[in-house]
C-alpha cells in the first residue's frame, strides 16, 4: 500500500554505552540541534495501567476487521500509532489496519512527572518487542518513558527497548484528516459507572466477523443492545472491535458514548483518572475512515477561511484545549469560519479532535502538506469541473445549480448558507451525504465561492 515517505538523517546510529552506573541509550534524532535528545523524560504514575493502556491501542493498529487475510502480514508491518507532546498532554494515536477504528491514549500531567524538552509529534512501530515489554510491567514496578523526536522509548530496571520512526501509510493520513471531523460532530449519548460498563461489554456477542447492524438503547443507569431500531439508539456494528476495552475497564471511574446525530460513527472513552482512552468506530467494519469524505466541506472553501488559516495556525502552540468559541473571539473572526478553519488543519495534519473537552488540539503530523490534495480526489474534479465553467446557477431556483458531469448534466441544491443538500447523480443517490457531498456539490459550492470573492472589494 502506497505511503507518503519522510526522509530522517541522523548524525549517527542509535548506541548503548556504558555510564559510571549501568549503561545509557543514546537516541540520535532527526536535526534541530536540541541540548535533549526527546521530547519528554520522566516516570509514569500509573505504570500498570498506561502500560495496559498502550498495549490496547497497539491491539487496534495490530488488528483487521475487514481485510483479506492474505495482506495481513504486509498490513502489519505498515501499522504504525502516533505520538505526540503537547502542552500538558502526551497522546498516542492509532488504527486498525483497515482504518475503520480509531485509538487514541491521552496522558494528562497527574500520569506522569518529568521534563519535556520540546514540543512535537512523531510516528513510531510498536514492535512486537515493545508489545512483549509492556504486557510485563506490574503496577509497583517504576516505569520511566522516554519520548523522543525519531524513536520511542520504553524503559524498565536493566531492560530498554527503542521503536524506530517509519513513513506514514497513506490511509493513515487520509483517516486521520477524516476522523477529526467524525469525532467534532459527535455528542455524548451515555454515561455507565465501570461496573455497568463492564457488565455491558462482557453482555456482547462473541461472535467474530459480524456485520450485524445493532442498536444501544439507553435502559436506566445503563445500555441494552437491540437488534431494532428505535428514536434516540445509537447505531453500532462490528461489537468485536469493543473488546480491545475489556482490560481496561476494571480501572476505569466510567465510560462515555459519543454518538453521531447521522448514525456514521461512535466514539468510546473511558475515563481512566490521570488518563483516558478513545475508542472511535466507522459505521461499518468495511468503510473504513480512511475512505470518507467528511472533511471535503471545509477543503471545498479552503479560499474563504484562507484569510483566517495564518493566525489561526499562531494560535496552536501546541495546546491541549483549542475552542472555537473562544479562538473566534480572540481572532474578532465568526466562530463557524474558525472551526471550518480547524477542519482545514485537521486535513493537513496540524490537529486532532478530542470528544470528552469537546475542543481540537494542537499536533503536526509527518506528512507532505502538498500531496493532501491527492488525497481528496473528489474535489480536486470538482476544481476541475469548475475550471472547465461547467457549472451554471439556475435562474429558476435560488441556491440550485446545474453542473455539467461527462455524459449528463446534474441538478444539484445547496441550503441559504451555501451548505450541500442534494444532487441528481447516481452517487449521491446510493450514498447522499453520509460520505460527504459528491463533486457535483463541491462544485456548486466552489462556484459559490468563487463569485463571492469577485463580489470583495
Amino acid at each position: 500500500m502506497t505511503a507518503l515517505n519522510h526522509t530522517y538523517l541522523y548524525a549517527s546510529p542509535s548506541e548503548l554505552v556504558p555510564v559510571e552506573k549501568g549503561h545509557a541509550l543514546r537516541l540520535m534524532t532527526s536535526g534541530g540541534g536540541a541540548p535533549q535528545p526527546y521530547f519528554f523524560e520522566g516516570r509514569l504514575t500509573q505504570p500498570r495501567l498506561t502500560a495496559l493502556s498502550l498495549r490496547a491501542l497497539s491491539r487496534v493498529v495490530g488488528s483487521r476487521f475487514f481485510i483479506p487475510p492474505a495482506m495481513l502480514n504486509r498490513i502489519l508491518r505498515e501499522a504504525d500509532p502516533v505520538v505526540t507532546c503537547g502542552r500538558g498532554m502526551l497522546r498516542f494515536e492509532g488504527f486498525s489496519g483497515c482504518a475503520s477504528t480509531y485509538a487514541r491514549v491521552d496522558l494528562t500531567p497527574a500520569a506522569y512527572e518529568g521534563d519535556v524538552a520540546s514540543f512535537g509529534t512523531t510516528n513510531v512501530d510498536f514492535n512486537a518487542a515493545m508489545r512483549a515489554a509492556l504486557s510485563t510491567v506490574r503496577e509497583e514496578e517504576p516505569l520511566s518513558l522516554s519520548v523522543g523526536h525519531a524513536e520511542v522509548a520504553l524503559q524498565r530496571g536493566d531492560t530498554r527497548v527503542v521503536e524506530r520512526k517509519v513513513p506514514l501509510p497513506l490511509r493513515w493520513l487520509k483517516g486521520f484528516a477524516e476522523v477529526q471531523a467524525y469525532l467534532s460532530r459527535l455528542t455524548p449519548f451515555a454515561e455507565l459507572s465501570a461496573t455497568e460498563a463492564l457488565r455491558f461489554l462482557r453482555g456482547l456477542p462473541r461472535t467474530r466477523g459480524d456485520k450485524s447492524v445493532h442498536y444501544l438503547v439507553p435502559q436506566g443507569r445503563t445500555v441494552r443492545l437491540s437488534s431494532t431500531e428505535s428514536k434516540g439508539a445509537m447505531r453500532i456494528t462490528g461489537l468485536e472491535r469493543l473488546r480491545v476495552l475489556e482490560d481496561l475497564v476494571p480501572s476505569a471511574k466510567r465510560l462515555i458514548l459519543h454518538a453521531d446525530p447521522r448514525g456514521q460513527a461512535t466514539a468510546f472513552v473511558l475515563d481512566l483518572g490521570a488518563s483516558r482512552f478513545t475508542l472511535a468506530l466507522s459505521s461499518e467494519v468495511w468503510r473504513g475512515f480512511s475512505g470518507e469524505g467528511q472533511a471535503l466541506t471545509a477543503l471545498a472553501q479552503q479560499a474563504q477561511v484562507e484569510q483566517v488559516l495564518s493566525t489561526l495556525r499562531a494560535e496552536l502552540r501546541w495546546e491541549a484545549v483549542l475552542e472555537p468559541l473562544a479562538l473566534a473571539r480572540k481572532l474578532g473572526a465568526p466562530e463557524e469560519l474558525v472551526r471550518q478553519g480547524l477542519l482545514v488543519l485537521g486535513v493537513r495534519g496540524l490537529v486532532g479532535f478530542d470528544s470528552q473537552t469537546a475542543a481540537f488540539f494542537h499536533r503536526e503530523l509527518p506528512f507532505d502538506f502538498a500531496q493532501v490534495e491527492a488525497l481528496a480526489p473528489r474535489l480536486a474534479d470538482a476544481r476541475a469541473l469548475l475550471v472547465a465553467g461547467a457549472v451554471e446557477a439556475d435562474p429558476k431556483e435560488l441556491g440550485a445549480f446545474w453542473v455539467r458531469g461527462s455524459d449528463v448534466t446534474y441538478h444539484v441544491l445547496l441550503d441559504a448558507e451555501g451548505e450541500p443538500l442534494r444532487c441528481g447523480c447516481p452517487w449521491f443517490s446510493r450514498h447522499a451525504l453520509d460520505r460527504g457531498p459528491c463533486k457535483h456539490l463541491l462544485a456548486a459550492r466552489l462556484h459559490v465561492h468563487r463569485a463571492e470573492d469577485d463580489d470583495s472589494p
